[in-house]
Order: structure tokens, then sequence, then C-alpha cells
């Protein structure tokens, strides 16, 4: 048996939350694979919305088992927040919801350390969502990191303030100030490790292994997308982790040679959170009717989506990285109720064309657009392929044409119902 894998492909809200959730009843165990409480997975059934940061979105299916893998980054509070919720439903995470002993926690000081260095940054903010992912993950590779497997060990008060003092060192000769009481801050976060105690701490190399050989069927689940990926994205504007297909291998211990389907999620537009470059970037109303229609606010932050048209360099640069086998094709509904639209094929750097996505991104690159007619149609209340609109459907088959890869599935909506399984 082979793990699988979904993940973005762009710069994040591409709603793999909801496609996770629309995909569990075909697997038996959903692990995320990177990433922290910077990530917003939103998932809408029976007319609720639900909004999970840190745990797998199979969590609302309790016969399925759910891993945090090591390679996420925790917020302690953050989880505590999110189970009290998943509680306040009816559901029992503690049951299906395992914890890797080697995923780092996130201390009150990562995220005073992530303002105080956005604060010095001025001008070249990267747009960070202030959650200490990038402090946390310093930390790690440092090999200063506080684990969850640290919290069961006798010295455990020991490794914390040993790693407290490194970060008040800092934050104190830089002359930051937390705005918030420390007392109070701290008194909160120590009191949420009881909430991560309730849960079973694995060895997820281990257990997914296990599964993997007893036939049982993974999919692994990425945050964020592939263009913020630290190595591949568009750096410095990027996360701290590896949000590609390789990621879920160091992320929760897999060889290459276990992993199978790699399924990437695509908005039938972009969107991008925070700063860094954005070729197909629309500062008219056309992207402010694409954010009002998609709703396009960040689950996490709040924060207004930056709106575009499909970047086709950028989707193929993802699909050759990751590997994509298939495609899922989201929130083409938001464009119903356009005359046209476009889509981008290639960049213009001067005289010169291409259709490769460059190391460095700037202001000189214009994207060179393919116009299609719009389907003027209400994509939400269909059900079957078959009776999806002519015009959409020569979209789709572009898509397909340009990337070589099939599209497999279209979101029209945000409820999982709204799901077409596509002819292929």
């Amino acid at each position: 048996m082979k793990l699988d894998i979904l993940l973005g492909l762009q710069w994040g809200d591409e709603g793999k939350g909801k496609v996770v959730d629309v995909l569990t009843p075909h697997y038996d165990v959903i692990a995320r694979f990177q990433g922290g409480p910077n990530a917003g997975h939103t998932l809408e059934f029976n007319g609720i919305k639900h909004v999970l940061h840190t745990i797998p979105s199979g969590i609302f299916h309790p016969d399925k088992t759910n891993i945090i893998g090591n390679g996420v980054v925790i917020d302690p509070v953050v989880f505590q927040k999110e189970i009290e919720a998943l509680e306040k439903i009816g559901l029992n995470p503690v049951k299906n919801l395992f914890i890797s002993k080697k995923a780092h926690l996130i201390l009150p000081t990562h995220k005073w350390l992530d303002a105080m260095l956005e604060e010095q940054k001025g001008e070249q903010k990267i747009g960070s969502t202030l959650k200490g992912i990038g402090p946390a993950y310093t930390d790690k590779v440092a090999r200063n990191g506080y684990r969850i497997g640290d919290i069961t060990t006798p010295n455990y008060l020991d490794k914390f303030s040993e790693l407290y003092k490194k970060h008040a060192d800092t934050l104190i000769k830089n002359g930051f100030k937390p705005k918030k009481d420390i007392t109070d801050v701290f008194k909160e976060w120590f009191n949420s490790l009881q909430t991560l105690l309730r849960f079973n701490f694995v060895d997820c190399e281990y257990e997914i292994s296990d599964y993997l050989k007893g036939g049982k069927k993974v999919l692994a689940e990425g945050a964020q997308g592939t263009l913020l990926d630290v190595d591949f994205g568009s750096y410095p504007f990027v996360t701290s982790s590896n949000t590609v297909a390789a990621g879920a291998c160091t992320g929760l211990g897999i060889a290459p040679s276990q992993t199978g389907r790699v399924i990437g999620i695509v908005k039938a537009y972009c969107t991008r959170v925070g700063s860094g470059p954005f070729p197909t970037e629309l500062f008219d109303e056309t992207g402010e009717k694409l954010r009002e229609q998609g709703h396009e606010f960040g689950s996490t932050t709040g924060r207004p989506r930056r709106c575009g048209w499909l970047d086709l360099v950028a989707l193929k640069y993802s699909i050759m990285i990751n590997g994509v086998t298939e495609i899922v094709l989201t929130k083409a509904d938001v464009m119903d109720n356009f005359d046209s639209f476009k889509v981008c094929t290639q960049y213009r750097i001067g005289k010169e064309t291409t259709r490769r996505f460059p190391a460095e991104i700037n202001d000189e690159i214009m994207p060179v657009y393919k116009e299609f007619k719009g389907w003027k149609q209400n994509l939400s209340e269909l059900k079957d392929y078959e009776l999806l609109p002519q015009a959409f459907k020569t979209y789709i088959d572009f898509i397909e044409q340009e990337t070589g890869v099939p599209v497999s599935i279209v979101s029209t909506g945000p409820d999982r119902e709204q799901t077409i399984m596509v002819r292929k």
C-alpha cells in the first residue's frame, strides 16, 4: 500500500480542508505533515463552517485515524481551543487523534520573536501571521527546539527554562516588550499543556509504516501551498517549512518509495495573503469582485486576500516539483458571473518571454494572457459533470492540455456536497 499526498499548488488557501474532508471516507488515516497554526483549513457541512489550524481535516469522521506528524509545529493554546470546539459539537478527538513525539512546540516567546523580527524588517516585511512559526522552526534547525515528547520528561521545566532564557535575552537586547501580561500568557500556555497530555504521543514513522504494511490507506495532508515552500517558493516571502510533496517524507518519516498519488489542489483563479510577488494580481474592480464573491479573507488572520487570474507558469512549475498525478479544481463557482476571464500562459521579462518560473520574481515580470468566455451559470447547484456548461468544460480541458495532468474533481461550493467527480 502507498501513501497518497494532498497539497496546494498555489500560494495556499486553495480549499485543501474541504477536499480532505471529501476524500476521507476513502482512507483509513489522515496525517498532517508540516506547518503550524498559520494554516487555516475551512470545512463546511450541514450549514456549519469549521476552521482547523493544526488538526488534520479528517477529524470530523470519528471512524478515521488522524495523526499530527513530526514536521508540524504546535501551539498548545491554539490546539486546546480547537479541541474544545470539536468537543462542543459532540466529537471525541482523544479517541482518533495521535501526535508525534517529535513535533515541536511553539512557546509564547516564539510569537514575540516573530513580531520583533517582522517589525525590524520595516518595508521588507514578509507578511508573517505572527504565530511564532518561523522562530519555532529556527529553533528546530538550530537544535534548540522544545518537542512534544519533552513535556512528558521529569526535567521538562529545565528544558523550557533554558529555551525561554535564550529567547528573553534576545527580546530584551532588542528592546521588545510584549503587549500582554507575561504572567497571564505563560499561565495560559502551561494550562494548555494539560489538554495535550490527554492525547497519545506516538512515533508516527513507525505508526504509518505499520498502517501501510497492514494494507491501510493513508492520506498525507499539506498546509499552505507550493509557492510558499521555503526552498522552492517565492523566497523570502515564504513559510518556514517544506510544503511540497517531498515534505511529506520528512514530515512523517516516510520513504519516497512509499508514496503513491499526488493530489494537487488548484483554485480556478489565484489568491495570496501577505507580502510577496504575485504576477497575475488584479488591482481593479475585477480583483475586488473575485475577493467579494469568493469571500477571500484569511481563515487564520482575517486579512483580505490579494486576488488575480490563474497563473499557468507557476502552476506547471508546482506540478513538476510535486509530481502531481491529478488536479482538484476549486472555487470555480466564484467566477459564475464573469462575462470573460483570463489565464496567464507565460511571462514577459523585458523583451523576452518565458514559460519557466524564475528563482526571483520582481515587478519586471508581465503576464501574457489568454482570454476565455465566461459560462454565466450557477455551478453550485450542479451535481454531475455532464451538466456543467460547455464554457467551463473548455476551461477544464485547457488546464489539462497545458499541464498534462487530469482534473479528477471539481468543487462548486464550500459544502462537502458541492463536489463533482469528473469523467476520467
